[in-house]
């Protein structure tokens, strides 16, 4: 049981968390997911990572179940847990904060919010206004009753080779410096490429991706909204390439806003999803989902569902408690996102995610139900993104784009070996979500962010392995590492009941092609995914059910982790 206390949650700071290069500072929650059952992780910038290394641990895992709240205190070598009954039904700021005075800003804290206690399926983990939102992990903690979790690290992080440090610091300063994205993600944020993914593309997914482009979308994309609402460029602990943005919103009936955001995602799951096309309304549910602990992907699509179950009669007056839930009132969301946080009537509902959601409502809801494995999707409409499309469907996560980061290959035509992709097209795709996957989970093992792959080549990432640990790896190495990692969560979701029958898409994708622009009369047939799957199946050395074979896991050396 996900929310059980047999659930482990396990975090891990990354390698190279704490080491000066250009994104140095993700870390990562991993749990069995309460919202898809399959194995869920999730990462996160903030400076738990940095303060977890400085204590002297590469790990913190925590099982079990606390009868009262706590929180789960590690000041280098001593651990406590702190009773914490007078911080539950805090938000993930004010708890923070309070922590924060009262043992010393030189803790970090990541915490969860209201949505966390009440086992939201989707409630992610805060940590300096920076979510691991993806999987629920939220919910796990709150199931075992900790608040948060804070850490004091004084020690040094020692690193083999610490006389090469001054030379890295020079070179990634460079490598920032040629590169022409940063510009942008500085002016902008994550959301600068909105325009091009919704015009030139025409995979920008809306109306619960009824639609593939966002006509109203000219005030929710930060070419407008920063310039009024930006405060200043922010990024991650230690980063050098900001990619947030601090946003204030001083007048109006949304006055007192301050996020940091607002993401590419947000911009389409709390924008378009729910044709949503104010700027200010767009801050304050980001704002609303950070502090009630929510995963503003999985918030959008679950009220998506319920917008278009509402407009088809589904979901009654009665069912909705009287909220007036449709696509032509988006300014239901902030009443609708606080029924989800504390299960409040329609909101418990909601709080299962749209698979377990659309299950009880049924009257072929399903069918509008969008998500993999349980798992709502971000902001890439697959009709037109074949790469993605089977990224998604093999996702050990469920639906996701940063396990492969297929949509780079489908989005730029290139990324790495491949050049010339067409989009539109399912054929080698299988090697190319086998490469994209292992090489996202490399970086995922290091703790380095997928944003800095402009700067960083393979031979770069494999060289700062060996600057911190001494161990020399090769291109082919690297990869293997990735492939480890891989094998080893389909491993777990085959040891959990799932198969090649899970490795499908959303049955709009599957059904319903795209309406009109650059993609239109896209959309993934039955032929294409099955054919996509045996080409990666075959790639990856497994079975045709998709589960990994004894040789494979033999050469990879984890043949003891067979569990038939």
């Amino acid at each position: 049981d996900p929310l059980g206390p047999d659930n482990a949650v396990v975090f891990t700071p990354g390698l190279v968390n704490g080491v000066p290069l250009i994104t140095p500072g993700k870390c990562t929650f991993t749990a069995r997911s309460p919202l898809t059952g399959t194995i869920g992780d999730a990462t996160m910038g903030g400076r738990l990572g940095m303060a977890t290394h400085h204590a002297g641990y590469d790990a913190i895992v925590i099982t079990g179940r606390s009868v009262k709240p706590v929180t789960v205190v590690v000041d280098d070598d001593e651990v406590i847990l702190r009773p914490s009954s007078d911080l539950w039904g805090r938000d993930t700021r004010k708890t923070s904060e309070d922590l924060r005075r009262e043992m010393g800003h030189e803790f970090a804290v990541a915490t969860i919010g209201v949505a966390g206690e009440n086992m939201v399926r989707y409630a992610c983990v805060d940590c300096d206004d920076r979510q691991s939102g993806r999987s629920g992990i939220g919910a796990v903690l709150g199931s075992k009753m900790v608040k948060a979790i804070a850490v004091r690290g004084t020690k040094r992080f020692r690193i083999a080779h610490e006389d090469e440090l001054p030379s890295l610091l020079e070179s990634n300063h460079e490598k920032l410096a040629a590169d022409r994205s940063w510009d942008d993600m500085r002016r902008n944020g994550t959301g600068g490429f909105t325009d091009w993914i919704n015009t030139e593309k025409g995979t920008f997914p809306t109306r619960n991706w009824q639609e593939s482009i966002y006509h109203d979308r000219e005030r929710i994309v930060p070419q407008h909204w920063a310039p009024i609402y930006g405060v200043r460029s922010k990024a991650c602990h230690g980063c050098m390439k900001p990619c947030g943005k601090l946003v204030k919103i001083e007048a109006g009936p949304y006055e007192g806003t301050v996020v940091d955001g607002v993401e590419y995602e947000t911009i389409y799951s709390l924008g378009g999803e729910i044709c949503n096309p104010d700027p200010e309304l767009l801050a304050h549910l980001n704002e609303l989902c950070d502090i009630y602990g929510m995963d503003t992907l999985s918030s959008g699509v679950v009220m998506g569902w319920a917008m278009e179950a509402s407009e088809k009669g589904l979901l009654t007056a009665f069912d909705l408690g009287g909220l007036d839930v449709g696509f032509h009132n988006p300014a239901c969301a902030p009443e609708l996102l606080r029924r989800i946080a504390h299960r409040e009537g329609i909101g418990d509902l909601l709080a299962e995610g749209v698979a377990k959601a659309s299950a009880i409502v049924g009257q072929g809801s399903e069918e509008f139900a969008i998500h993999v494995k349980g798992q709502e999707p971000p902001a890439y409409d697959v009709r037109g993104l074949k790469t993605l499309a089977l990224g998604f469907a093999v996702s050990s996560r469920g639906a996701d784009h940063l396990k492969s980061g297929a949509y780079l290959v489908d989005l730029n035509g290139k990324f790495g070996p491949f050049e010339g992709v067409d989009r539109f097209s399912a054929e080698g795709r299988g090697e190319m979500v086998m490469y994209l996957e292992d090489l996202m989970a490399f970086y995922d093992c290091l703790g380095v962010c997928k944003f800095s792959r402009r700067m960083y080549g393979n031979a770069d990432l494999a060289d700062t392995v060996r600057l911190v640990t001494g161990q020399v790896l090769s291109e082919k190495e690297m990869f293997r590492v990735g492939e480890r990692a891989t094998n080893l969560r389909r491993l777990f979701n085959c040891r959990e009941g799932f198969s090649r029958k899970d490795d499908t898409l959303p049955h709009r994708v599957m059904h319903e092609p795209i309406k009109e622009g650059p993609a239109k009369g896209h959309l993934v047939t039955e032929e294409e995914l099955q054919m996509m799957l045996d080409d990666y199946y075959r790639e990856r050395g497994w079975d045709a059910d998709g589960r990994p074979t004894s040789e494979k896991l033999e050469e990879l050396g984890i043949s003891d982790l067979a569990y038939w």
